[in-house]
């Protein structure tokens, strides 16, 4: 008769776990938010683009490298702005590289950030550099905004535009 009991109330407690798995799962928010992005590069001449993509703070200032296209340390100083943030010794970037992108050409990659700084005056920033060719400091800014991310944002020198949607 024990052993009945037993078997009666396992299927109720376990259901009961689950129930309280799922409720918890479900009202904690996330901490990061994640972000599928494209950049379509221009057409343009020359070698391949070094593009570093950066969270910027309200006031404009960097909080964190989020992305590096271009993994051969002696063009990061090529991009200015970002080398002078970043001294090449702020931050560990080996995880975030990828190759360079040449002209006409696109690349799809994932970005994170932490969920409170969206819709908190926080930007995304493109920089982008081209061997013995100018440097564009802001090629293209989104704001962080989540009514507006999706938004195509056209650059403003070797990227031709950029589109980000929620991953």
């Amino acid at each position: 008769m024990i052993n009945m009991k037993r078997s009666v109330y396992r299927p109720a407690i376990l259901f009961a776990l689950i129930v309280a798995f799922l409720t918890a799962s479900y009202t904690q928010a996330p901490t990061t938010v994640s972000y599928k992005c494209m950049i379509q590069m221009a057409n343009y001449t020359g070698e391949k683009a070094y593009v570093v993509v950066s969270l910027m703070n309200a006031e404009g200032e960097y909080v964190k490298t989020l992305y590096m296209q271009g993994d051969d340390p002696e063009w990061f100083p090529d991009l200015k702005d970002w080398w002078g943030f970043n001294h090449g010794t702020n931050e560990n970037i080996d995880a975030i590289t990828g190759a360079t992108v040449g002209n006409g050409e696109r690349n799809i990659i994932s970005l994170s950030v932490d969920a409170s700084q969206v819709d908190s005056g926080y930007k995304i920033r493109f920089e982008s550099a081209v061997e013995n060719q100018e440097y564009y400091t802001v090629d293209a800014e989104i704001d962080l905004n989540s009514a507006t991310i999706r938004n195509k944002v056209d650059g403003k020198g070797y990227i031709r535009y950029i589109r980000m949607v929620p991953n």
